[in-house]
């Protein structure tokens, strides 16, 4: 699969639990943040949503696996890759590496929620597709 972005990011002190290594739920915000990063290169997404009539390209599954600990001052190479593009859902995969060496991979399920009266609900994401251009 093909990087569709790539975030770089330099772990901070702040990032560490009192052990010294990356607290894990630093990785999902990590997996968010090249996400949202991403959607930057066409207009982010309040303006995709804005576009779309949506509410927001809503996260509905998350998960990784850890490799190796990062630490305080490692250099993170954050790449996302498009996976699958579904009916209403868009599968991302993520690879964290360190020096070349995979820290974390992981992966996310995003849809594209839309007002329906008092509800919200998963729509078509193939208009999300069509606005990003991409063939997954």
């Amino acid at each position: 699969m093909r990087d569709a972005h790539v975030l770089e990011y330099s772990v901070s002190f702040g990032d560490c639990d009192p052990a010294g290594i990356v607290f894990y739920p630093r990785t999902y915000a990590w997996f968010d943040r090249a996400f949202h990063d991403w959607l930057r290169n066409f207009g982010g997404h309040g303006k995709i949503c804005q576009t779309l009539g949506a509410v927001g390209i809503g996260l509905l599954e998350a998960k990784a696996q850890f490799r190796r600990p990062m630490r305080d001052g490692d250099r993170l190479r954050i790449a996302l890759s498009i996976e699958e593009w579904g009916r209403k859902t868009l599968r991302l995969g993520y690879e964290i590496t360190v020096a070349g060496e995979v820290a974390a991979v992981g992966g996310e399920l995003r849809g594209l929620f839309k007002p329906a009266g008092d509800a919200i609900v998963a729509s078509e994401i193939e208009v999300l597709r069509q606005l990003l251009g991409e063939d997954g």
